[in-house]
Parts: structure tokens; sequence; C-alpha cells
């Protein structure tokens, strides 16, 4: 259920605001966001797999205030950065 090395370095270079960028709130959402969307994946074989629901609900918050923060320093990133991921909001 977690993230290849791969699949998170072509991530990290996608979204990167720089060279050797692993922090930037871009970065840290587009991983969440490609987590969110495999737990999701797996919650439609694995109903009842509560412990994993709780994760999902805290990556889901994690993703939610790191969100609120980028659109707190500027707008017009957020809504390039929903954009580019679809996340819809």
């Amino acid at each position: 259920m977690s993230i290849t090395p791969e699949a998170k370095a072509a991530l990290i270079k996608e979204y990167a605001t720089k060279d050797g960028d692993t922090g930037s709130p871009e970065v840290q959402v587009a991983i969440l966001t490609s987590r969110i969307n495999t737990l999701t994946e797996h919650f439609k074989t694995h109903k009842k797999d509560n412990h994993s629901r709780r994760g999902l609900l805290t990556l889901v918050a994690t993703r939610r205030k790191l969100l609120d923060y980028v659109k707190g320093k500027d707008e017009e990133r957020y809504q390039s950065l929903i954009q580019r991921l679809g996340i819809r909001r």
C-alpha cells in the first residue's frame, strides 16, 4: 500500500520547485495524494479494513492542512496545484 521509491522519485521530480527540493508543500501534497489514491483502490476490495481506513483519514487531514497552508501563502499556487493533481475542492 505504500509508494515505491521509483514512483516517489518521479513525483518529486515533477512537483519540485527547484533542484533538490523534497520538502516543499507541493511535493508533500503530491506524495500524499498518491498514497491516498492507492489506499482508496485498496478499500474497493477490502471494505472492512478499518485499521488502514484510520490511516487514510490521517493522510487526508495532513493533505488538507498542507493545502490550507499553500492557499494562505499564494492562492494562484494553490489553484495550480489542485488542478495538476486533479483534486476537487
